[in-house]
């Protein structure tokens, strides 16, 4: 695993969003983006850090930040968990795990001494070009709009 690092380019991708939407880094250039990457739809953790970024929405969009959640999830359990938690940002179905590969966050994990491949919860900030401004590695799942607001460049 290799995650992509400050200053390098994001990789092109198009996956369809939970409404089935096809979704492209084309489709923001001029803004800046915010891409988590989260394990899986519906689990304590990526729940907490969800809702905590559904619950400081308005703050991010104000600060100029456009929000893109990205889970090896089918689109189907993508739409439940953005249906059940009210989630105005889209959520994207990486069932091939496309974008996981190419931004670097998935790979062999730690769990109970079990080492098993999965996806590392991590967030990049994009510039307007496309550029990773930022990576936060260590995600607080239940302060994550505050470590994103914290660091705005």
């Amino acid at each position: 695993m290799k995650p992509l690092k400050v200053g390098e380019i994001a990789p092109p991708f198009i996956v369809n969003d939970h409404l089935g939407n096809p979704q492209s880094l084309e489709n923001y250039k001029g803004s800046r983006v915010v891409i988590f990457f989260y394990p899986k739809a519906n689990t304590p953790g990526c729940t907490a850090e969800a809702c905590d970024l559904r619950d400081h929405y308005k703050e991010l969009k104000e600060a100029g930040y456009v929000l893109l959640g990205v889970s090896a999830d089918t689109e189907l359990k993508q739409k439940k968990f953005a249906d059940k938690f009210n989630l105005p940002f889209p959520l994207l179905a990486d069932t091939e795990r496309t974008i996981l590969n190419s931004f670097g966050v998935w790979g062999p994990k730690k769990f109970m001494g079990k080492e098993y491949d999965g996806i590392h919860r991590m967030t990049f900030i994009l510039d307007e070009n496309g550029v990773v401004e930022r990576v936060i590695e260590k995600v607080k799942t239940k302060e994550h709009a505050t470590q994103i607001l914290e660091m705005k460049v």
